[in-house]
């Protein structure tokens, strides 16, 4: 799988609806025709892995515009649009929310003034609570919008998300969309180095036999406030870490796992140096057993000033590709053993009480046929998605009452608990026909 990995782009607006007053625009244009020669190299993009920061000021109509150029984008690249992964970054958050909205600047400063050790407990309790744990998540409303057709929408039951992907070999990529930016924008006002909070509830990343953890979060470690914790937590149990927000490229390839940098698609044109930036990670199952491994190869392109062309950063021995292997060695599944419930089928082996796996109904989200139906479904109205989720009773009490992406993004994945996946595509198919 070629991974095309961006962030930073920064649709800015109104410079942003108007092409012809955008500053930006040709060096998009550059990365598109450069990112073409790629594909015809290396092959079609498997997924695109935006890494934050798609708007600058998380409003609705630079979103409308950026989702032209994704689309755009996966065109060219050969693409499939399910196969399109977000996180947000600081400027998806509405600063003018949280200037406004007391409750909003409550929840982030009970969190953020909390003691390290009380840090991750008081982060539960405001999502916990039906009142602040909608407040801290209002400034990403319509972040969420954008991404509830990419099932990349979050809100304060679940604030990260996780998605399957299959790699081929028996291998599977779990991709951890992560959100760094519940602190973001404290007071309406930009962002310190070691300020913001992941938290341990975001780093279970639990390691599933034969799946390699992948996971995409905008701010690099040194913004976190538990940076060294997340750290430690990364380099044990995901493969690969893909960062944003700096708009630096870099590479670190070690022996169990790959950490990089994105760079930014349009980073602001008074840094210096100004580097426009984006990568292609191609990833290749090989070996059978105890020697079975990932294949990378990272091809990291950066925009240079006369030409204005994008070129090939190159490794110490001078080639434009940077290589290694992550072992993914053959693991057996562990056996389910539990007390039986009423979700659970059980069977009684001996005297030993076997309960089946409930299913990931979040990570099967990440399978080709579900995620056309999410766009599907998110194209629909209003009201033609509460009509399917009431007729399929997938929305319990209360929750017609909770902003779309979170409604049913619940509904849907309830769908998937339920096994009625299939009975939501029937009943979109008709509402289409």
């Amino acid at each position: 799988m070629l991974i095309l990995h961006i962030s930073d782009i920064h649709f800015k607006s109104p410079q942003c609806l108007d092409p012809q007053q955008d500053p930006d625009f040709p060096i998009r244009t550059r990365m598109m025709r450069d990112l073409m020669r790629q594909v015809e190299l290396l092959g079609d993009v498997g997924a695109i892995l935006i890494g934050g920061d798609v708007a600058f000021k998380g409003a609705r109509d630079e979103y409308e515009t950026a989702w032209k150029w994704i689309l755009q984008l996966a065109q060219i690249s050969g693409c499939p649009m399910e196969r399109i992964f977000v996180v947000p970054g600081n400027h998806d958050v509405d600063r003018a929310i949280v200037r406004q909205n007391i409750p909003t600047q409550s929840a982030q400063h009970m969190i953020a003034s909390a003691p390290k050790h009380q840090r991750e407990w008081r982060l539960s309790q405001q999502l916990a609570h039906e009142d602040s744990g909608q407040s801290l998540l209002e400034p990403h409303a319509e972040y969420n919008v954008f991404a509830a057709p990419l099932g990349c929408n979050i809100w304060p039951e679940k604030p990260f998300w996780h998605q399957d992907v299959d790699l081929n070999g028996g291998v599977t990529l779990r991709i951890f969309g992560l959100t760094s930016t519940l602190l973001s924008g404290k007071d309406g006002e930009d962002d310190v180095s070691g300020s913001l909070y992941l938290s341990p509830r975001q780093t279970v990343l639990d390691p599933v036999p034969n799946t390699a953890n992948l996971v995409l979060v905008h701010h690099p470690l040194d913004w976190l406030s538990d940076g060294e914790d997340v750290d430690d937590v990364l380099t044990n149990r995901a493969a690969f870490h893909l960062f944003g927000h700096k708009h630096k490229q870099r590479a670190v390839l070690a022996d169990t796992y790959v950490r990089i940098g994105a760079g930014a698609v349009n980073p602001s044109r008074g840094e210096q140096p100004y580097q426009p930036g984006y990568n292609l990670i191609d990833l290749e199952v090989a070996g059978e057993g105890t020697a079975r491994h990932i294949r990378v190869e990272l091809h990291q392109r950066r925009l240079q000033d006369a030409p204005e062309i994008f070129v090939a950063i190159t490794n110490n021995q001078g080639q434009p590709v940077f290589r290694t292997n992550i072992p993914i060695p053959v693991e057996a599944d562990l056996p389910v053993i539990g007390v039986p419930n009423a979700i659970s089928e059980v069977a009684v082996v001996g005297e030993i009480i076997e309960a089946a796996a409930v299913p990931d109904a979040e990570a099967a989200m990440g399978e080709a046929d579900t995620r056309d139906l999410l766009y599907r479904f998110w194209r629909l109205t209003s009201g033609q998605r509460r009509t399917i989720a009431q007729d399929l009773g997938l929305l319990e009490e209360g929750e017609m009452l909770l902003p779309e992406p979170e409604r049913y993004g619940r509904a849907l994945i309830r769908a998937g608990e339920r096994k009625q996946i299939n009975d939501v595509a029937a009943a979109v198919a008709k509402l289409e026909n």
